[in-house]
This record gives C-alpha cells, sequence and structure tokens, in this order.
C-alpha cells in the first residue's frame, strides 16, 4: 500500500514539477512513518541550486495556527479569557475597532474589523497594487506596523455577526500577547511554541535577512498566453518581515512536529488544544466537492456530510509562497506542503488529498 502511494504521488508531481506548476518540498506522514518526503524545483533559480526535504521555506498564513496557539497558552495561564475585549486591553480606544470585539472573535476570525489587505476583495489584485504604490512593503516588519493601516478603517460588519477572513485580527493578537508576554511576538513563539515542539529550525526571518538554507519565493513571467517565459524574485510583491498573521520559516518535518506536539497536548492542555481544531464558525454555507467548511481558532476544517472531521489545518500563499499544513484525524496522516512559487500548493495539496482519502 505504502510503495503504491508513494508510486502514484511520486508520477504525479513529478508531471507537475516538469510543467513549472511546483516549486518546493511535500512530507506525507501516517504516525511516526513517511509516506512520501522528497523535494522539486530550486531553492536558488540564479545559481540552480535544488530544494531538499530539509530546506526551510516561508510559509505564509499557515503560521496563523501558531499565535493561536499562544493565545491558548495565554488562556491556560489565567492571563486572559476567550470574552476578553481586546481593544480596552490594548488601549485602541478612538479607532474604528469596535470595543466589543473579543479575543474568540478574532481566533475566527468574526470581528468584523477591517482588514490591512482585503483578500477577499473582488478587485484585489488592483487593490495590491495601489496599496504597494503608497506603501513601501519593506518598512513592514511586525505587528505594530500594521496597525496605523486598518485603525482607522470601517468595519465590514458588526463584531460576531459572520466570518470573514482577515489577517488584521490575528496581528491585534500578536500584540495582546505582546502585552501580556512583556516579549516580541516573535520571541514568546520561539520560546513557547518551537522549542517545546522541538521546532529547531522554524524561526521569524525577514525577506533581506541573510539566512542559511532558506528558499527564495518566485512569482511566474508569463506570455500573452499564460505560458511561463522567466521567473521574478518576491522582494518587491510581499511584505519584508513575518507578523503574527504569517510569514514564519519553517521546515517539513517542524510543521508536522508542531501538529503533533498539538495533538499531544505538548503546547496546551489536550481539551484546549481540541477547540483549536474544532469546528467554531461557518466557513462557508456552500457544500464544496461534498464537504462542509468551517473555521476554528485559526484553523481550517473539512467535514463530511455526517458532520465528523476529515482534515483541519491551514493555508499559506503570497507571492513567491504557497503551503499547506493538513492532518487527517480517521487516517492518523499529517501534509506539508512547501512551495516557493505562486500558488502551487493546491494542485498538490488535491492530489494528495485524494491517496490520503483511500486509505
Amino acid at each position: 500500500m505504502t510503495a503504491s502511494f508513494a508510486d502514484k504521488l511520486s508520477r504525479k508531481l513529478a508531471a507537475l514539477a516538469r510543467q513549472q506548476q511546483f516549486s518546493g518540498a511535500v512530507l506525507v506522514r501516517h504516525g511516526e512513518a513517511d509516506l512520501f518526503r522528497r523535494a522539486y524545483g530550486f531553492a536558488n533559480r540564479t545559481w540552480e541550486v535544488k530544494n531538499r526535504p530539509e530546506t526551510r521555506f516561508r510559509i505564509a498564513s499557515v503560521g496563523k495556527l501558531f499565535t493561536a496557539a499562544a493565545i491558548l497558552q495565554l488562556i491556560e495561564a489565567g492571563k486572559l479569557t476567550l470574552e476578553t475585549r481586546v481593544p480596552d486591553f490594548l488601549g485602541l480606544e478612538g479607532t474604528k475597532i469596535p470595543a466589543q470585539v473579543t479575543v474568540y472573535q478574532l481566533l475566527t476570525m468574526t470581528s468584523g474589523i477591517a482588514d490591512w489587505s482585503n483578500e477577499e476583495s473582488e478587485n484585489f489584485e488592483a487593490e495590491w497594487a495601489q496599496f504597494c504604490r503608497e506603501r513601501p512593503l519593506y518598512l513592514l516588519r511586525r505587528d505594530a506596523d500594521y496597525l496605523p493601516i486598518f485603525a482607522q478603517l470601517e468595519p465590514y460588519d458588526p463584531p460576531g455577526i459572520k466570518f470573514h477572513y482577515n489577517g488584521a485580527g490575528f496581528m491585534l493578537l500578536g500584540l495582546l500577547i505582546e502585552k501580556i508576554s512583556g516579549q516580541t511576538y516573535f520571541d514568546y513563539v520561539r520560546q513557547h511554541i518551537f522549542a517545546p515542539a522541538d521546532m529547531a529550525e522554524s524561526d521569524f526571518l525577514d525577506l533581506d535577512d541573510v539566512a542559511s538554507n532558506v528558499a527564495e519565493g518566485y512569482l511566474p513571467v508569463e506570455d500573452e498566453n499564460e505560458r511561463i517565459t522567466g521567473w521574478k524574485k518576491n522582494y518587491y510583491a510581499t511584505t519584508a518581515g513575518p507578523a503574527a498573521d504569517g510569514g514564519a520559516t519553517s521546515t517539513l518535518d517542524d510543521l508536522a512536529r508542531f501538529a503533533q506536539a498539538l495533538r499531544q497536548g505538548k503546547l496546551v492542555a489536550p481539551e484546549l488544544s481540541r477547540s483549536l481544531y474544532s469546528p467554531q464558525v461557518i466557513e462557508s454555507d456552500e457544500d464544496y466537492i461534498g464537504f462542509q467548511w468551517r473555521y476554528g481558532f485559526g484553523c481550517y476544517i473539512m467535514l463530511d456530510g455526517t458532520g465528523q472531521t476529515v482534515r483541519w489545518g491551514h493555508t499559506g500563499e503570497e507571492d513567491g509562497v504557497s503551503c499547506r499544513l493538513w492532518h487527517y484525524p480517521w487516517q492518523d496522516v499529517d501534509v506539508v506542503i512547501l512551495g516557493n512559487q505562486s500558488s502551487c500548493a493546491g494542485k498538490v495539496s488535491a492530489a494528495i488529498q485524494k491517496l490520503v482519502l483511500a486509505l
């Protein structure tokens, strides 16, 4: 069974790599055994340095899981509750962020507050281009740098009404972690998430940092027929630094260790851990490919027709970065996909899911 799984997936991913549709590394782990572990493409295209299974990649919004786990640690320690009103705690009077916004609403993306970049907008590409012209991306290096961008924007909805994907809410959670702990968000996560989960290769790196074994991110250059004719580095296309809504740097093994540590109660007590990857709110009213879509605490959850969890985890997408971290509880399978080119992880994820659900 394992050989068949690896052979089928190997053929699929090799074809995607040949077609320049995937560059990165992939891990499928069943319990403690690796069913598949391979890398494709280049970590550095200029010097043709190949990606390896041990290569470190920027992981974009997959890092929201770290923030959610950190907040649950502070709840466990009695430093705050799910009903804590965040604007009062952070002294955000005089902003457009409603005073009644709670930790729970930020974790579940139901706060209704305006995002610093509205990824769900129908005109996102044009709006993002305008944003980049007006605000130098190289100045965005920590959560506090984003607060002036969204704090005075009108909310999308009243608090608690509905799910709306939102990175700004996780930045507020990052500022909350800093105020309560007295540490930077980055140092708190290094000490309380990365260290106990044995994530020795994970860190918070800026795009212009010189660090070993880190893949560069690439955007495809296409002609009028959408054929790839070249590549651009993502230095001028995404934010320079990480934040509490994403942007850490990690590896296949470290992310698998994180998912395992979360399930085993090594980061937070088991009951609190389960709340992170349990359905809290409806992410979408529409059933897609036969599944229901929910959101937990910084975590996407896919349910079958009986309401049972098929998988949980998070996506990560930005220019030059495309990632997935999924856990399939029925099969006890962890899937980690780390890509260093734009929008490349989706097809890989779909191919793996088909094989995992057949196990």
